[in-house]
C-alpha cells in the first residue's frame, strides 16, 4: 500500500540524491584547495623548523579556532573557515630579541623559508602530472606525426617529423605549450620555428583554418596530430618535468597576455570559478571513470597558485622574497615599518582584486557565461 509517509520518504531520497550529486564535487574541490593550502604552509613550517626558527602557530583555516593543541612551543590550530591558513613565526613582522626569531636568521635561510610554500605547490603539480602521464599509453611531444589532409596542410609549411620549437617567438617544449600558444592565436597566422633533419627552419606566416564555436568564439582548427612516445619510467619523468615547466610558463604567459590586453578580466577565474572547474572535472571523472583530466586540472591549479605566490608583489611570498633579495644585495634590511606598509597596501589591493574576480565568477555561474 502506498502511503503519504512512503511518498514523503521517496521524495526525500530523490531530493537528497540530487543535492548530493551537486554537492560532492564541490566538497572535493574545497578539500583539494585545503590540501594545497596545507602543503603550502607545511613547506614554510618545515623549513622554519629545519632552521630552528621559533614557530608560534601553525593554523589551517581562518577565523576562531575550533581545535587547538600546543606542542613543543607551537600552537597547532584548526580554524572555522576553510579559506586559508598561516604559519606565524617569532619576529616575522616585528622586532624580537629571541635568538630563534625569523629576523635573526641568515638572509638566505629566510629566503628558503619564504619560497618553500610555493615550491611545494609546484612539486605537488609535478607529482600529479607524473600520475597522469604514467596512466597513458602514449605521451604527447612537440613533433608533427601526421595531418588530416596532407594537401591542405602543406599550406602551413610544416612537414611530418618537424619538431616545433617556437611559435610566434614563444618557446615550445611540449604539446601543452603548443596547444596554449596556438589556441590563444586570434587569426590563425603565425611564425613557426622547427627542427627539420637536424636544421632549424623558419616558417613565416603559417596559416591555419579558424573554427567558429557555438558560443561565438573563434579558435584555431588543429588538422595535425602530435607524435606520442611510449610510456616508461624515463619518458614519464622527462615529459612530466617538461610539462610542469610548461605549466609555469603558461602562468607567466597568461599574465603577460592579460596585461597586454589579449585576455579580459572576464576571462579570469577566481576561487569560486576555480572550485567550479574542479567540481565539474571531478564529476566528469567519476561518470567516465577516467581521472586523468581532473588530475591534470588540479596540477595546473596548484602550479598556478605556486607561481602566482612567487610573483614580486606586496603581500605575496614573492614580495617578501623581493625585499629579502634587496637585503642580500645591500647587506642591510629595509626598515620593517616601511616594508609592513607596503605589504599592508598590497593585501588591501589583493583582497579588492579577489572581490572583483569572485563577483565575476558569481556572474558567470548565474548567467552561464
Amino acid at each position: 500500500m502506498i502511503t503519504i509517509d512512503n511518498i514523503s520518504l521517496s521524495l526525500l531520497k530523490v531530493t537528497f540524491s540530487l543535492v548530493w550529486s551537486k554537492a560532492w564535487p564541490i566538497l572535493i574541490a574545497i578539500l583539494f584547495f585545503g590540501i594545497i593550502i596545507f602543503l603550502h604552509e607545511l613547506g614554510h613550517f618545515t623549513f622554519a623548523k629545519i632552521f630552528k626558527v621559533k614557530v608560534n602557530e601553525f593554523a589551517m583555516g581562518m577565523g576562531p579556532a575550533i581545535l587547538k593543541k600546543k606542542f613543543k612551543g607551537t600552537l597547532y590550530a584548526l580554524r572555522l573557515f576553510p579559506i586559508g591558513g598561516f604559519v606565524s613565526m617569532e619576529g616575522e613582522d616585528e622586532d624580537s630579541d629571541d635568538e630563534n626569531a625569523f629576523g635573526k636568521k641568515a638572509c638566505w635561510k629566510r629566503m628558503v623559508i619564504v619560497a618553500a610554500g610555493a615550491t611545494v605547490n609546484i612539486l605537488l603539480g609535478f607529482i600529479l602530472v607524473v600520475i597522469t602521464q604514467a596512466n597513458t599509453d602514449r605521451i604527447g611531444t612537440n613533433v608533427v606525426a601526421k595531418f588530416d589532409d596532407p594537401t591542405v596542410s602543406s599550406a602551413h609549411g610544416l612537414h611530418i617529423g618537424d619538431k616545433i620549437i617556437k611559435v610566434n617567438g614563444r618557446s615550445v617544449w611540449t604539446d601543452l605549450d603548443l596547444t596554449y600558444i596556438m589556441m590563444s592565436d586570434k587569426d590563425g597566422i603565425m611564425d613557426i620555428t622547427v627542427k627539420r633533419n637536424g636544421e632549424k627552419v623558419e616558417i613565416e606566416d603559417a596559416r591555419f583554418e579558424m573554427k567558429k564555436y557555438d558560443d561565438g568564439t573563434e579558435a584555431i582548427y588543429f588538422d595535425m596530430y602530435i607524435l606520442g612516445v611510449d610510456t616508461n619510467l624515463l619518458t614519464v619523468l622527462k615529459y612530466s618535468s617538461l610539462k610542469t615547466v610548461s605549466m609555469v610558463k603558461i602562468v607567466y604567459n597568461s599574465l603577460f597576455d592579460l596585461v597586454t590586453g589579449q585576455y579580459k578580466l572576464h576571462d579570469l577565474a577566481g576561487p569560486i570559478g576555480t572550485v567550479d572547474y574542479i567540481a565539474e572535472a571531478a564529476s566528469t571523472a567519476v561518470k567516465e571513470t577516467d581521472y586523468s583530466y581532473a588530475l591534470f586540472i588540479m596540477a595546473l591549479i596548484t602550479v598556478n597558485i605556486g607561481v602566482f605566490n612567487l610573483l614580486p608583489l606586496p603581500a605575496l611570498d614573492g614580495g617578501r622574497l623581493f625585499f629579502l633579495l634587496i637585503e642580500l644585495i645591500r647587506r642591510k634590511p629595509i626598515n620593517p615599518k616601511y616594508e609592513g606598509y607596503v605589504h599592508a597596501a598590497g593585501m588591501i589591493l589583493l583582497f579588492a582584486f579577489m572581490i572583483v574576480i569572485s563577483a565575476s565568477d558569481i556572474y558567470k555561474l548565474i548567467t552561464g557565461g
